[in-house]
């Protein structure tokens, strides 16, 4: 009868740590931006923006990794070691906004040259 209140217990802990972990940065989503706010820009002006975007994007979503890596870590150990550990584990949801506001215009920037025809390549990781 002591069993299943502690395995009861050890699941919804591990359920509670997992909802509370960083997303990898291909998970993030993007949020939505519309093309229009890219209307004014010219096809140069167009590449030169996504370049920016996509190299802020870049490091955003080197960030929004090393957390999911710390969240890992800090899961494992309140796990395996430690259980206070878990009080560690909690992702950041502004770098995830923001990851997901880069995607976004990315999104609209590539939405814009297709409209302008600029023939700017957009490639995928």
């Amino acid at each position: 009868m002591n069993a299943l209140p502690k395995s009861c217990s050890v699941a919804c802990t591990l359920a509670l740590m997992a909802a509370g972990c960083a997303s990898r940065s291909e998970d993030v989503a993007a949020s939505y931006v519309s093309a229009a706010s890219y209307s004014g820009y010219s096809c140069r002006e167009l590449g030169q923006e996504a370049q920016r975007v996509s190299s802020a994007a870049a490091a955003a979503s080197g960030v929004q990794d090393s957390q999911r890596t710390k969240d890992t870590v800090a899961t494992t150990a309140a796990i395996v070691i430690f259980w206070p550990a878990a009080f560690f584990v909690g992702g950041n949801n502004a770098q995830t906004a923001e990851l997901a506001r880069l995607k976004g215009h990315m999104q609209a920037i590539e939405e814009a040259s297709i409209q302008k025809k600029c023939g700017i390549r957009f490639q995928r990781a």
